[in-house]
């Protein structure tokens, strides 16, 4: 079942017995060893390690086992498809999610540790095959978030105790998918593992530019893989690894019938536009090393990590420099290390202390070559010869953190969670800010949760997507910008307001609105500009978002359903950074008139319903139902950046599993069963770069085989 709620999710541990000698025990012939329920003490650890940072008067919606396995295409369903299914969450292009008319700025956490952001643009290095529980947490945000608030997705990974013994599985279909997958977990006295990996092919890898069904040139073939160790060194303390990665290789998708700029190249003047060979290829890796422990009645954990991303852009060299006037290799490599430590002391009954840090360190390198051709006064090319421009570029930063905040239940029904932040980075901007926040619960009956909240952010620009190239290098030649000014990204500042009302109507159902209201100052947003499929930060002076969210879910038997249903205004106005990126009349319009985000969207709604027959025999049925309805994201009309919304769209997807054998499992998934064709982008819009339209009806079955 997918709910809303106001605390984090608990877990639930399958009981097996071990014996285990704490490490007090010095003295083994005078003192027996101790026996102790291995999975009692990791059941008690996942708890406290919730309760160190819980979202305690935030919006928190929470996936749960049953509700991962049961949306169509279950663990291989990509994690913002999963999202998308939570409210207020809008889709974008290259398999972006949008969080109550925010950019990106999503922060990811595994077992309660941030993971610093990568530069994966089309790819995904966290999935939703490696989470046994899931959590998005947006609104006022407490004290222990940071940095990235626009939400949180807080991923309790999967383990040899949640999802003990193996399983292989076929999966694919239509677009030539290809989906071979494995997972196997245990246990062995103190010692848990688990580990996962896939691979996928298909032809489906970008959103077709066009709307025809299939796309041109857009193969895609990725690998995944997480790995979880842990050991419980005594019944108060333990140590986990957490390893994975992902490598993807991308073709972009051809636009057939496009127009050259209208000058040779090297003695070619004709190009059909659905022959270029553009690609692109990302990897991450990520490690994260955690010491938990419980002393009395503090609970610690400590953990340190590390993240390796690339992305390389090969352009296709005569085709990029007809079509945009230059064609670019361009790669970049993003490094950050860094610990984070959490506690919670329970000081009394009624008063909880939470304080903790984070301290990361990274470098980015980028290298770029590019063929361009100069130009005379007029800008007409003076030669179809190349002109060859080298650029790179290093730069090394950091982040560092502290907050400290009080749980103080004040009455039996009411709840005050205050708490005081202290960020600072140091990277291409040096800044410094004290955010406090304010959370309060009231709980006036047994059945109804209301809270209101606010939270003043900081959130530094994305390191890894400030550009730094010198543009001098580009004046005389057709990749002049027509705006030279490029003022440095700042970190973003805003006042948050939350406020919401959860109520349990019947045992079951439960029903939730929520409203919010935030301003900003320095307001982030991302763009794609040129041929390289590298995002790129930039400013607005100000930000305005605001919106309301109703949320229904219903658990009862062998049916479970939700939906939700939100309604949000994103707005900006005058941009104040990278002003090279854009036309000099859409800085100028944008510096006088506050425009839509061209991520913004009015409405939002997703529903799903799920039903298990013979819940109780050898075979049971698994049938689900999911849809997303969206109002469409913003486009540019002649006079107005980001003036008009794109068309209204939906999808519905089915999915059917039927267990054949004690263990062994058929699926089959039917992903936009009416053949919509839909834009989710037309081309235009600020920071737009070109069109994409959703995928058309796919049929994937797979078959899972259990050991």
């Amino acid at each position: 079942m997918l709910t809303r709620s106001w605390s984090g999710p608990a877990l639930v541990v399958l009981a097996t017995t071990a014996a285990i000698q704490p490490a007090a025990a010095q003295d083994q012939s005078a003192q027996a060893p101790v026996t102790v329920d291995i999975d009692v003490v990791a059941r008690k650890l996942d708890e406290a390690r919730q309760q160190i940072q819980p979202s305690l008067g935030a919006s928190a919606y929470n996936f749960s086992p049953q509700s991962l396995e049961a949306i169509p295409q279950g663990g291989n369903a990509p994690l913002n498809q999963v999202l998308l299914q939570a409210p207020g969450v809008a889709q974008d292009s290259f398999g972006q999610i949008h969080l109550r008319g925010e950019h990106a700025n999503v922060q990811y956490r595994l077992n309660g540790v941030e993971l610093p952001e990568g530069l994966s643009v089309f790819g995904q290095a966290i999935e939703s095959r490696f989470a046994n529980s899931m959590t998005l947490i947006t609104g006022a945000l407490p004290a222990q978030y940071g940095f990235q608030t626009a939400g949180i997705v807080d991923i309790q990974t999967k383990t040899g105790t949640t999802n003990p013994g193996g399983q292989v599985t076929m999966y694919g279909g239509s677009w030539n998918w290809l989906e071979p997958s494995f997972s196997y977990g245990g246990k062995s006295g103190a010692l848990d593992w688990f580990v996962t990996g896939d691979f996928l092919h298909n032809d489906r890898g970008i959103e077709n530019p066009t709307s025809s069904y299939g796309a041109i040139h857009d193969t895609t073939n990725q690998l995944h893989g997480l790995a979880y160790l842990s050991y419980i060194i005594d019944p108060d303390s333990r140590v986990s690894l957490i390893l994975g990665g992902f490598d993807g290789q991308f073709q972009i998708p051809n636009n057939p019938g496009q127009a050259t700029l209208g000058f040779p190249v090297l003695g070619t003047a004709n190009f059909n536009s659905a022959n270029l060979n553009e690609t692109q290829r990302e990897d991450t890796e990520f490690g994260i090393l955690s010491l938990q422990k419980h002393i009395g009645t503090l609970d610690v954990q400590l953990s340190a990590y590390t993240r390796l991303s690339r992305l390389a852009f090969s352009p296709d060299w005569i085709g990029d420099l007809l079509f945009n006037g230059i064609a670019q290799q361009a790669t970049r490599t993003d490094q950050a290390y860094g610990i984070q430590a959490d506690a919670s002391w329970v000081v009394s009954e009624d008063h909880t202390i939470r304080f903790g840090m984070l301290a990361q360190e990274e470098g980015v390198a980028s290298k770029s070559f590019s063929d361009v051709l100069p130009v005379d006064a007029s800008g007409t090319p003076t030669t179809d010869q190349p002109l060859g421009i080298a650029n790179t570029s290093r730069k090394q930063g950091g982040l560092y953190g502290v907050y400290v905040q009080d749980e103080w239940r004040i009455l039996p029904s009411v709840t005050i969670n205050s708490g005081l932040r202290f960020d600072g980075v140091s990277e291409f901007t040096n800044e410094t800010a004290i955010s406090p926040r304010l959370n309060v619960v009231w709980k006036p009956t047994r059945t109804t949760t209301l809270h209101a909240g606010f939270a003043r952010y900081f959130a530094p620009p994305p390191f890894e997507l400030v550009g730094s190239g010198t543009l001098a290098k580009f004046a005389g030649t057709t990749a002049a910008p027509s705006v030279t000014t490029n003022d440095p990204v700042r970190a973003e500042r805003s006042n948050y307001f939350d406020v919401g009302i959860s109520q349990i109507v019947i045992p079951g159902l439960t029903v939730g609105v929520d409203a919010y209201y935030k301003q900003s100052r320095n307001l982030i947003d991302e763009g794609r500009f040129g041929a390289p499929i590298i995002l790129t930060a930039f400013n607005y002076a100000k930000g305005l978002q605001e919106g309301v969210e109703l949320t229904v879910s219903y658990d009862h038997g062998p049916w479970s359903a939700y939906g939700n249903v939100a309604l949000s205004r994103a707005m900006g106005k005058d941009i104040v950074s990278a002003q090279y990126n854009f036309a000099p009349d859409e800085l100028a319009y944008i510096a006088n008139n506050w425009i839509h985000l061209d991520h913004d969207q009015l409405w939002t709604g997703s529903a799903g319903i799920a039903y298990t027959a013979n819940s109780d025999s050898e075979h049971p049925t698994r049938l689900s139902v999911d849809a997303v309805v969206q109002s469409g994201l913003r486009a540019s009309t002649a006079t107005v950046p980001n003036g008009v919304a794109l068309p209204t769209y939906g999808v519905v997807n089915i999915s059917v599993v039927q267990k054949i054998a004690a263990r062994t499992e058929l699926r089959l998934d039917l992903l936009n069963i009416g053949d919509n064709t839909y834009e989710i982008r037309n081309g235009t819009g600020v920071g737009v770069g070109a069109p994409q339209y959703g995928i058309r009806r796919t049929i994937l079955a797979g078959v899972t085989q259990r050991f």
